[in-house]
């Protein structure tokens, strides 16, 4: 402001005035400081699945050389733990007691099933309509272009396409030397590094990347929700999103550290993820076979179940090497 001017206003109204300044460059560089990414264009609906491209399909098929091939999903059913209201019920019709009337010269009989259940409960992928931040999600696409009770307007699970690429699993217990990893121990951007190094792998664009944590292995046969697990950190979320991975999964209900980091944000490396930067999550992962016969790197296959307007998939993915 000029002396000139400076001598005929109040010295409060002048320092009003530098206090205002001072508010508008703040708030000009927090609008500048987007949330949302928005990477892959505007109205782009597949996020880091982008990066599921033939060359990285051919990459992955180099991978195997022994056939061997491992389920990655867990069996799920109405004793699985689940986060709350969550619940599975199996169903099988008969005709009557099953001993009913034969059908035709064949004498066949039949059953059918009918399954009621949430669908993140067990193995399951989350996504791009699982989390938003301030009613928007993904690509800050507004809530209204989204939800609906009878099914996701967009980001439905079931436009996702088939995934075949590298996958690396890293086993965590090695780096903080406890197995199983204790409940909040979070995975920092350092500690990945450290992962990759000690296994001599690096994770590259288009990978899918699991956390071996011995979570799930300790926890075998209970019926009940751990409220706390290890996990992948914020600081590790970022650096992930950094290396251009589609997918990012664990041994654990929830991928993340739980307790967070910051005790008092809920859900942060699941915002960062899916909400943020577009790149899926993978949750109750089986690794412990994986990590038992050394296997750092393999073929990841996933056909996701064709549900309409899905949020999440119950899924079996295969690890082959």
């Amino acid at each position: 402001m000029k002396a000139s001017l400076k001598r005929f206003l109040p010295r409060g109204f002048v320092l009003g005035l530098m206090g205002l300044s001072l508010v508008v460059i703040g708030a000009s560089s927090v609008m500048a400081d987007d949330y949302f990414v928005k990477k892959f264009g505007k109205n782009d609906e597949l996020g880091h699945g982008n990066y599921l491209t033939e060359a990285k399909a051919k990459q992955a098929a180099k991978l195997v050389t022994k056939g061997k091939v491992y389920q990655l999903g867990m069996v799920t059913g109405p004793d699985t733990p689940a986060y709350g209201p969550r619940k599975f019920q199996m169903i099988v019709h008969q005709l009557n007691d099953g001993s009913g009337a034969l059908l035709g010269p064949d004498k066949l009989v039949s059953n059918d099933d009918t399954v009621v259940t949430s669908i993140g409960i067990g193995s399951q992928l989350d996504g791009f309509g699982h989390i938003g931040k301030e009613h928007k999600y993904y690509n800050e696409t507004p809530a209204a272009e989204v939800v609906s009770p009878d099914g996701l307007l967009k980001f439905g699970t079931h436009a996702l396409p088939g995934f075949v690429t590298r996958g690396v699993v890293l086993d965590m217990t090695k780096i903080f030397k406890q197995d199983p990893l204790p409940a909040g121990t979070a995975y920092t951007k350092a500690d990945i590094k450290k992962a990759m190094n000690r296994q001599g792998i690096k994770i590259t664009k288009g990978d899918v990347v699991l956390f071996h944590s011995g979570f799930m292995k300790a926890n075998e046969g209970k019926t009940t929700l751990s409220p706390g697990e290890p996990g992948l950190g914020i600081s590790g979320a970022h650096y992930l999103a950094e290396l251009g991975v589609v997918a990012v999964g664990a041994d654990t209900w929830a991928l993340e550290a739980l307790p967070s980091e910051d005790p008092k944000r809920v859900f942060p490396v699941h915002g960062i993820l899916l909400t943020k930067y577009g790149i899926f999550i993978l949750e109750n992962m089986v690794t412990h076979n994986l990590v038992a016969d050394g296997v750092d790197e393999f073929m990841f296959t996933l056909g996701v179940p064709k549900l309409a307007g899905a949020v999440q998939a119950i899924i079996n993915p295969l690890a082959i090497k």
